[in-house]
Formats: structure tokens, sequence, C-alpha cells
């Protein structure tokens, strides 16, 4: 009887030049649970890969991204504060199922983020910054003058028909951590009542 061996892919220079490229992710913000809120993010293979379902509490003080098989990869939590918004960010471990903040973004005139281990410091890691569109924004690293870090805008198609008011385009600067730049999108989601 033959042994059936798995193969192992070693990588190629095209596989090390396609990590140096921007990645493209469409965000539609209605959850695949029927009649629920959340959203659903697709890569540029049409796969899902990240999902929100609040079910019936839209802007809840505690949503949760998912993978697509729905383990928690962020827990987003809402403090309440007077005057301004602040939310913090908890990442997952898949092994322990514990929590580790991981972020938190402020609210202030601005929208500032602040990474684990830079929350005591008083500037920031990123910032959000709006474009001229309705709901487009850019987040750019604060620390690096601005680099752009990822580009969040409705999706339209090459001749520049829009998809609709609630399907935008996603895209993450290469070797940045995708899944904490879809937390904070999510973040700025229940910040303006999307999700």
């Amino acid at each position: 009887m033959s042994r059936v061996y798995p193969q192992t892919h070693s990588p190629s220079s095209s596989d090390l030049t396609a990590n140096l490229k921007p990645e493209s992710f469409t965000i539609w913000m209605k959850s695949l649970v029927f009649n629920t809120h959340g959203c659903t993010v697709y890569n540029s293979k049409g796969e899902i890969v990240y999902r929100v379902d609040n079910y019936d509490n839209k802007c809840g003080q505690e949503v949760y991204l998912m993978d697509t098989r729905g383990k928690v990869l962020f827990s987003l939590l809402r403090k309440k504060l007077r005057l301004f918004g602040c939310w913090d960010g908890y990442k997952w471990d898949a092994c322990s199922a514990q929590k580790q903040l991981w972020f938190r973004v402020r609210k202030h005139r601005s929208i500032f983020v602040s990474l684990c281990n830079d929350i005591t410091r008083s500037e920031c890691t990123y910032k959000i910054v709006r474009m001229d569109c309705k709901l487009g924004f850019k987040i750019v690293d604060a620390d690096q003058e601005g680099a752009l870090v990822a580009e969040f805008k409705e999706k339209q198609t090459t001749t520049g028909i829009k998809f609709g008011s609630d399907v935008f385009t996603l895209t993450v600067q290469p070797r940045v951590d995708q899944s904490l730049i879809m937390a904070i999108v999510m973040v700025y989601g229940l910040i303006n009542n999307q999700i």
C-alpha cells in the first residue's frame, strides 16, 4: 500500500513579491445571519475571511471580529466616558481562550489608535484621517510621518458605478497585520453607527 505524504511548498520569488503588494478586501455592511446587524469581509478571491454578527444589537457595547469559522480574533469593548469615546481592542488567544488588550481607539476631534505597548504614551501610533467622500478614510502611521497603512472607501466598478452605500473596499499595505486593521475599521463603523 502506498503512503500519502503532504507536499511541502517552498516559497518562490513570485510568492515573496506577492506579499509586497497591497491586499484588497470587500466589506459588505450586512451580516450573513438573516435579519441581524454586522458585516462580512471578502478577500480579493471572493472568499469570506472575517465577519461580525451583532444579531439584534446594533452598535453594541461589545462586538466580536471573527474569522470565517467563527473563531474570535478581537473583541471590541466600548468604554463609557463623559465627553469623548474610547474603544479597547482585545486580541484573543486561540489556545487559552483568553484576551489581551491590544489597542485603544480614542475619539476627540480626530480618531487616534494606540497599540498596547503605546497606550501609556501621550502620542498615538495610528491616526484615522477622513477623506472627501462620505465615509472614506485613511489609516496613517503617526510615528512614520503619516505613512499610509490602509484606505477605506466606497466600492465602485472600473467605470465608476458604485455598488451601494453598504459596500466598501479596504486596501491594506504589505507587512501590516490585516486582522488588526480590520478591527480598527470595525471600531470606526461602530463610531459611525454602521454595524
